[in-house]
Parts: C-alpha cells; sequence; structure tokens
C-alpha cells in the first residue's frame, strides 16, 4: 500500500480502477487525415449552472448527427497541423476570454460568454431569394458538363494524393490546369469578365484565385474547396478509385466528396457567370487551395491569406466549402495531440517492489491527468447551443512499450492520444493546463497515485538497492506533436450566427431543402478561426456525404450537386438584395 506523503497543493480524488481496462494496444491514428467517429445518440452530462441557456431545456432543431438526432455519427476528417503562423491576438465571436487573474483554473465555463443557440429558422430577407437579382442565371446545375469536368478531375486524382509522411506528395497544377481550361473561354484574357490568377508558391503546387467583379467593394467569397486528396488503395475498393464510375446517380471516385466535386461544382458555377454575365453588386472571390490533406507549411491558404490575395474578402462572407451534408455547418474543433512517456525501472517480474512497472504508471498518469482535463475543460452550454455531439475529449489512441521478457517489469512505456478542444476554449489554456498536471505529477502526486496490489510502487522504498544512474521514482514526460503556433493553426471555430453570411446561408438551405438543420463536428479544418479572428465572417458548409470521407468507394451524388448549384445561387440573390 501507498505510504505517507509529503503535503500536497491539490487534493485529486482518482478512480482506483485507473486504466485497467485500457488494452494493450488502441487502434488511432496519432496523425495525418484520421477519421473519427463518436457513438450515436452519446449524451453527456450538462454543465450544473448552464450560460446562457434554460437548464435541460430542448433545442428548437435536431441535428443530424450526435446526441440531438437519431442518425449515426459519421467521421469527418483531421489534418495534421504543421504550418507556422503567428499568434493572432484581439477579440471576435468564437473566441472565448479566458484571463487568469482569479488563480481558478484554465477552463472553467463562468469565464465563457454565452452564445445564442442555432436555430433553422433565421432569415436574411423577409421574402424568398429574387433570382432576377442574377440576372439570366440558370436555376439548374448543367450535369452532363459538371460530370464532364469531375471525370476529368478523377482522372488526375492520382496525381493528387497527399500524404507528407508517407512521402506522397501531390501535384496540384495538373488539377488547377483543368479548371483554368473550363474557365478559359470566359477570361479576361479571352475578353469575359473573369479574372483568374494562379497562385504558386511551391513548384506545381498551385492554388487558383477567381474573380468576377462586381459593382461594390462588398464581396461573396467561396474558399478551401482543394485540389488534393487522401492516397487510395486501388485493391480495397470496388471501383477504380482514380477513374470516374457513375451509378445510379452516384459519382464514385477518390475526391468526389473530399473535395473534387466541390471544386467541379464551383469552375461550373463560375462558368455559368462568365457567360450570362449578370451585374452583380458584390464581386465573387473563389480560391481553389493546395496543400489541404497534408497540412504542409507556405503552400496553401496559408500563404494565400499572408501574401494578402484574400484581402477584399474582407468585404463580405467567406464560405468555407469543404464541409458535407448539406446543411450549415456552424462549428468545429480543435485538435493537439500529445505523447506521455512514462518511464521506470527494470526488474525481475517476481520482486515487483523492487522494480517500476512504467505500463501501470502510465494507466494511472493518464488517468489522473484525464481527470484533471475534465473538470478544468468541463461541458459548456455553448456547446449545446452549436449542437455538437461532445465537448472537449482527451483520450489515449496509441499505447507501446520497450521490448522484453514476459518476467520483466517493463521499464518505458509511451502512451500517445489527442485533445479534441471545443471552440470556447482557447489552445494556449490547454497546453498549460496539461503541463502543469504533469508537473504536479512529477513534483508531489506520484506517490498518491493509485498501484495495482500491495507490492506496486511508483517511487522505490529507501531499502531498495540501484545501481548509478537508475531511477528511484518513475518519471513522466509530456511530448506535443507540434508547437502551439501549429495547434493554432487548426483550432476549432464557432461560426457568427448573427452575421449576414450565417443567415443568407440557413435561408438558402432552407428554401433549397424545406428544412435546415445547422451542426457542428468534431472535426478540424484549417486557417479557419485565424481567419475568423483577422475579421472574416467564416461560415462552413459543403454537399458532400460526411459518411464516405476519405473511405473506400467514396462518392457523391448528382442530386446533391444539382442542389449544391441552387444554394449557391440562392446565397448570391439574397446577399445581392441587401447591397446597396
Amino acid at each position: 500500500k501507498n505510504t505517507a506523503s509529503p503535503p500536497r497543493r491539490r487534493q485529486v480524488q482518482l478512480d482506483r480502477s485507473g486504466l485497467c481496462a485500457m488494452p494493450a494496444l488502441l487502434v488511432g491514428c496519432l496523425g495525418g487525415c484520421a477519421a473519427f467517429g463518436v457513438l450515436e445518440g452519446f449524451r453527456r452530462r450538462r454543465p450544473a449552472a448552464p450560460i446562457g441557456l434554460a437548464a435541460g431545456g430542448p433545442l428548437p432543431f435536431a441535428s443530424p448527427f450526435g446526441r440531438h438526432g437519431t442518425a449515426p455519427w459519421s467521421p469527418m476528417k483531421f489534418m495534421s497541423p504543421v504550418t507556422h503562423l503567428r499568434r493572432e491576438d484581439g477579440a471576435s465571436t468564437g473566441r472565448s476570454n479566458l484571463r487568469r487573474d482569479d488563480g481558478a483554473s484554465p477552463g472553467r465555463s463562468g469565464e465563457i460568454s454565452p452564445v445564442k443557440p442555432l436555430s433553422g429558422d433565421i432569415s436574411l430577407t423577409p421574402s424568398k431569394a429574387d433570382f432576377r437579382l442574377a440576372g439570366t442565371m440558370p436555376l439548374e446545375l448543367d450535369e452532363a458538363r459538371y460530370v464532364a469536368l469531375l471525370r476529368r478531375l478523377i482522372g488526375e486524382s492520382k496525381h493528387l494524393q497527399n500524404n507528407p509522411r508517407l512521402g506522397i506528395t501531390p501535384q496540384e497544377k495538373r488539377a488547377a490546369q483543368v479548371v483554368m481550361e473550363e474557365l478559359a473561354p470566359y477570361s479576361q484574357a479571352k475578353g469575359g469578365p473573369l479574372i483568374i490568377e494562379e497562385l504558386e508558391y511551391v513548384t506545381n503546387r498551385s492554388n487558383l484565385k477567381v474573380v468576377y467583379p462586381g459593382t461594390t467593394d462588398k464581396t461573396i467569397s467561396f474558399v478551401g474547396s482543394h485540389f488534393d486528396v487522401v492516397p487510395a488503395d486501388p485493391s480495397t475498393w470496388d471501383k477504380d478509385p482514380f477513374e470516374l464510375t457513375v451509378e445510379d446517380g452516384k459519382l464514385y471516385g477518390r475526391g468526389t466528396t473530399d473535395c473534387l466535386g466541390h471544386v467541379a461544382l464551383i469552375t461550373r458555377f463560375l462558368v455559368e457567370l462568365g457567360r450570362k454575365r449578370p451585374k452583380l453588386k458584390r464581386t465573387i472571390v473563389v480560391v481553389f487551395i493546395a496543400g489541404e490533406e497534408g497540412g504542409e507549411q507556405g503552400v496553401g491558404v496559408d500563404e494565400v491569406v499572408r501574401t494578402g490575395k484574400l484581402k477584399e474578402a474582407l468585404g463580405g462572407p467567406v464560405y468555407w466549402v469543404d464541409s458535407a451534408d448539406s446543411q450549415p455547418c456552424c462549428g468545429t474543433t480543435g485538435m493537439l495531440s500529445w505523447s506521455l512517456k512514462c518511464t521506470g525501472r527494470l526488474f525481475h517480474s517476481g520482486f515487483p517492489a523492487k522494480g517500476i512497472n512504467s505500463i501501470e504508471l502510465a494507466m494511472e498518469a493518464c488517468n489522473y491527468i484525464q481527470q484533471r482535463f475534465y473538470e478544468d475543460f468541463p461541458p459548456l452550454a455553448n456547446e449545446d447551443a452549436y449542437r455538437f455531439s461532445n465537448g472537449s475529449t482527451m483520450k489515449p489512441t496509441q499505447i507501446e512499450c520497450a521490448k522484453g521478457s514476459l518476467n520483466q517489469i517493463c521499464p518505458e512505456t509511451t502512451v500517445s492520444g489527442d485533445i479534441r478542444l471545443s471552440p470556447f476554449y482557447e489552445v494556449e489554456d490547454a497546453q498549460q493546463a496539461i503541463e502543469g498536471y504533469v508537473k504536479d505529477l512529477n513534483d508531489m502526486d506520484l506517490e498518491m497515485l493509485p498501484t495495482k496490489g500491495s507490492w506496486s510502487k511508483y517511487v522505490l522504498a529507501d531499502d531498495v538497492t540501484t545501481m548509478p544512474n537508475e531511477l528511484r521514482r518513475g518519471l513522466i514526460e509530456l511530448k506535443w506533436q507540434g508547437d502551439t503556433d501549429s495547434f493554432k493553426l487548426y483550432a476549432g471555430i464557432a461560426v457568427n450566427s448573427d452575421s449576414e453570411g450565417h443567415k443568407a446561408l440557413v435561408q438558402a438551405c432552407r428554401e433549397t431543402y424545406s428544412k435546415v438543420r445547422p451542426f457542428s463536428v468534431s472535426g478540424s479544418l484549417p486557417l479557419v478561426k485565424m481567419m475568423q479572428k483577422q475579421g472574416f465572417d467564416i461560415q462552413l458548409c459543403g454537399f458532400g456525404l460526411m459518411a464516405v470521407y476519405h473511405g473506400v468507394n467514396e462518392y457523391c451524388t448528382s442530386a446533391d450537386m444539382r442542389k449544391a448549384h441552387e444554394v449557391l445561387l440562392r446565397i448570391v440573390c439574397l446577399l445581392e438584395a441587401v447591397t446597396d
């Protein structure tokens, strides 16, 4: 049993079961583009004192996923954060204010400003979208030409695969050339209205900016649709992933949902603008990006923003078209990946009191850190208001230990995992909190961790003889799999639900689909939070299928893309109606 220990600054009650149930190997992925899932209908405990909502009150609309819906939760991707951007200060909608001037824990909900619950009833205008404001723009998507363009893009997808960890580098220039050829007849170079600019910061890694000029400085921007795709293994597919297959209204191929289907959709929308030349008050800005799936530095949207190529987009809403399921996506979470290395003392397993079992130490250290994390970053009413399926989470996803005989006490174990951080908490606060937990463990709390039986020890007794340089006390070391700036690049976002951009999106979806169900996901998107802090009105949407993101036999549907064209047109007409 544990003996008395020195006084502690903070008493922590621990579940003595620890992580006994942790399997020897937890299946997961520490980095890269990883899908994740949440159990259907999972309901977490609500805060005792909700902020900005009546306790226990139902939300007005059901989310298509998670605890507010009956549909199974589907995966959304995570893009590995490696791009370095300077820290941005200043407040905006969706940013919490966690100044620690009262000595309290770093994530207490009382410091989070309340937000209004999402609603599917809001509108930008009292009447429906007036299509006359877009001149003779067609309401219907030219499906044949859309499929033909998508076929060409999917035909390049073998060369657009991106996974830096596997040494796979895409050539987004190939997709950019397909789009530029489609738009060329309507470019200013050919006497058309479209201003087309290829933005190539790394050889063969093209971004593409297209502008349809309006008569005012107001804008509508469509950004985030990317040229690169995740790798596909043809042996696991029923169809060739690098060739478009059309069956029963489904369009199969790598990138159809994520995200070449969106590239083709917006390209065809630009073609119709160039062909019909409606006199718009607002300028339409489109940026197709590179390097989204791999998160490489200085390749894609981070460089576009840094060089000022998106500055005009401050003049209106910015629709990040890389979500799914044809509903307004109103929030994402941030992601921080971590490793916890626990070092003990190798010894014969018949004498457990003379060794320090690093596996048991890792179990209890994780249990301790997780319990403190959930105390300091509890569920928030704001997360319910934005219809997240769950709040902030910290969990292990992989475990490995030093190789040895079964009759040896393992001297070293590393547990790795991730944190999914609500957009209402700040990345820096989470990092500082975790670092503090580990320091407390090493400084004071190690002796108080539950042990497995009477003879298991994390601190050796005085009568145990050790060799020089051998540990007498277990050691826990935290390593972040990235720096603060890279984690902040993928920080979660809660969109501004009061903005004209959000109201236009919700109204356009409701008019197109008869009903609308805004939702939020526990996935991550690059740069959106930083752009929001810089004043961009970021709104999230997408028209593929979340269930097949990065999946085998990925597909989108013709029906969804036909409706998507209508949504885009309605957004433009609604915003035109409120533009002087």
